[in-house]
């Protein structure tokens, strides 16, 4: 998952001058020859900033990922669904400790971590800050949302950096769980009644343009693409990823006789899907900071921080919470 402040800003390339060129050299082989950087080994301070901000920022839409669907938890119908919503969220709040645990052992705590969120500092998926007005907005994310973060986590997963592939392999067998979950649910709407059908077809058509944006900023305009394609930190460009992702999708979704939102989405005789240039100075806006639910995200975290801190106190200093038992 992408989002970044910078995130068309060009990647400051100099940094490298200030390399031990010998070092670089053998460290941009080691990655050529496939092999994994562990936390010990050396690398230049460029790839050690890439590399905490991208699995930063994918811990931090773990969490606010599981706000929009957790709203639902209560209101999913049926005690079954209820059942496997509450697991699916919770499954996504253990993806985001898997990778503040990643990124902390390149040197970032996971309190400056949880403040640079809180703060706006550092961002999260663009995805996540538009509402869930029905139960069908729900389902969408469940498989859409979590098929492209299945295509792209799958991709990353054969990096170059041990712990996030680590992570990544766990992660993505949970997520297949989770898509299936949520094709379950969009087929048993889409099958449904002519209401049912009409909530998941709106569904879709609220969350197509958002999607489209999932992968993040299209090749042409993207900043960071380039350095961590050439680190093998990326292992697919944005685009690639995108491409990948209406390959296996649209047919499902048109497979339901549904329709997305997209008059020019087509598959050329190239074999090329054409569609609609994603809105990208909305997703530049969302992304910092000014999406419908933006300030609601960041409240929820936020508020979770403030009354978690006596928590995470008693357990760094169990002494000063103890409390001695009557005689």
């Amino acid at each position: 998952m992408y989002g970044g402040g910078s995130i068309f800003e060009p990647v400051k390339l100099d940094e490298l001058a200030h390399e031990d060129p010998v070092k670089l050299a053998e460290f941009e082989a080691r990655i050529q020859r496939g092999e994994k950087i562990e936390p010990d080994d050396w690398m230049p301070a460029l790839y050690r900033k890439q590399v905490i901000r991208m699995i930063e920022q994918h811990a931090h839409s773990e969490i606010i990922g599981a706000l929009p669907e957790g709203t639902w938890i209560t209101r999913a119908p049926g005690f079954r669904r209820k059942m496997a919503l509450l697991a699916k969220v919770q499954d996504e709040v253990g993806h985001a400790q898997l990778l503040y645990s990643a990124a902390e052992t390149l040197g970032k705590t996971r309190e400056q971590m949880t403040l640079d969120l809180i703060s706006g500092k550092s961002k999260y998926s663009n995805v996540f800050n538009y509402p869930t007005f029905t139960w069908a907005d729900s389902t969408v994310i469940s498989w859409l949302i979590d098929a492209g973060a299945i295509v792209n986590q799958m991709a990353n997963a054969r990096g170059s950096y041990g712990p996030y592939c680590r992570a990544l392999e766990r992660i993505c067998a949970e997520e297949s769980f989770h898509l299936k979950y949520g094709h379950d649910a969009v087929v048993y709407l889409a099958t449904g009644s002519s209401k049912q059908r009409q909530m998941i077809q709106e569904a879709l058509n609220r969350w197509w343009p958002p999607i489209m944006t999932f992968f993040g900023p299209a090749d042409k305009i993207s900043a960071h693409t380039e350095i961590l394609m050439r680190w093998k930190v990326k292992m697919a460009t944005n685009d690639e990823c995108r491409q990948q992702f209406l390959d296996m999708y649209v047919p499902k979704v048109w497979e339901l006789t549904l329709t997305l939102p997209d008059p020019l989405l087509r598959k050329n005789e190239a074999g090329t899907w054409e569609y609609t240039e994603p809105d990208w100075e909305e997703f530049k806006q969302v992304i910092n900071g000014k999406g419908t639910c933006n300030k609601e995200r960041l409240a929820v975290r936020r508020m979770a921080e403030e009354k978690g801190a006596w928590v995470r106190e008693a357990l760094l200093k169990p002494e000063a919470t103890y409390v001695k038992p009557l005689a």
